[in-house]
């Protein structure tokens, strides 16, 4: 039985709010809290180390699966290692993500190792949400590993968010792509206060007519400090694109590191970096609206988080 903090958790991470349809997997405290399989998607427990199998059936069709993870225990750290085999002709969303809620003086810490291996011709998408919260000293600290093997033809869509309370993150992701395959990464991120926060992705497009496009929006406020590197290769006839755009403020610090790396004469590689405070014009604006500064700064944070 999830306590009310779990399921307020749940609610921020992964936006439910009641147990929902179709295949799901609950973690909540290092146990699991909640398991449903479907005809198309099976979740099995992993017999040699801490985590789960989700096997999905060639041509499973709008259908969608939730893992999220929820930790309310001060103190606890644990290590979940998934993994997706997605077979051919699907076309699936994967709901995942982390809540903490630390009111102790101990530190909690989710590490998630995600691997995907995606069949071809297939089309998935994929959202991870992180979110921490609690009155504690403790701190919360998230750091996922994903792993996405996507075979011929097939596209990834990736929506990496954390907007509150995660005092420390390394989200270190790597995606190898076949012929053909499609790769689209979203990131927003926001940190405050002491919190610390680094994303690192690793692209190889391997294939034939393969693409990425990896863009991270994110904002830094207090004492915050923040790393983004992202590096594709091109190692074929191939296009990449990576991007990173940040608002610092206050004392924060941002450091960008895009790297490209082109192993055939027809890949096609692009990278832009762009940081900068938020344009006075722009809170003068919203002032002459009758906003307060405070609320104006808000306003264009949530509009570039968006």
């Amino acid at each position: 039985m999830l306590t009310e903090i779990q399921k307020q958790l749940l609610a921020e991470i992964a936006d439910l709010h009641k147990v929902p349809e179709g295949a799901y997997n609950i973690r909540a405290n290092g146990e699991a809290a909640g398991r449903n399989s479907t005809a198309n998607i099976e979740i099995t427990s992993k017999t040699d180390k801490p985590g789960i199998d989700i096997t999905i059936r060639p041509g499973t069709k709008n259908e969608s699966v939730h893992i999220p993870v929820v930790l309310s225990q001060s103190g606890l750290k644990e290590v979940v290692y998934n993994d997706f085999f997605v077979g051919d002709g699907c076309d699936v969303v994967i709901v995942a993500g982390c809540g903490i809620s630390n009111c102790g003086d101990q530190d909690s810490a989710h590490d998630g190792v995600h691997c995907f291996h995606i069949g071809k011709n297939c089309r998935v998408k994929y959202v991870e949400k992180h979110y921490g919260e609690g009155t504690g000293r403790g701190k919360r600290i998230m750091n996922p590993r994903t792993e996405v093997y996507i075979g011929e033809g097939s596209s990834v869509e990736m929506e990496m968010v954390q907007i509150k309370g995660v005092d420390d993150t390394k989200r270190d992701t790597l995606a190898r792509l076949s012929a053909g395959a499609r790769l689209v990464v979203h990131e927003r991120l926001m940190t405050h206060g002491d919190q610390r926060a680094e994303s690192v992705y690793t692209v190889e497009l391997n294939g034939d007519d393969s693409s990425a496009d990896v863009v991270s929006r994110s904002v830094a406020r207090d004492r915050s400090r923040q790393v983004y590197r992202s590096r594709i290769a091109g190692n074929a006839l191939s296009s990449g694109h990576t991007e990173c755009d940040a608002i610092i403020m206050d004392a924060a610090k941002v450091l960008a590191i895009p790297e490209l790396e082109a192993n055939c004469l027809d890949a096609a590689l692009i990278h832009e970096a762009a940081i900068g405070k938020i344009a006075g014009d722009q809170i003068v604006k919203l002032m002459t609206l009758g906003l307060t500064e405070s609320e104006a700064e808000e306003q264009i944070i949530n509009g570039f988080l968006r």
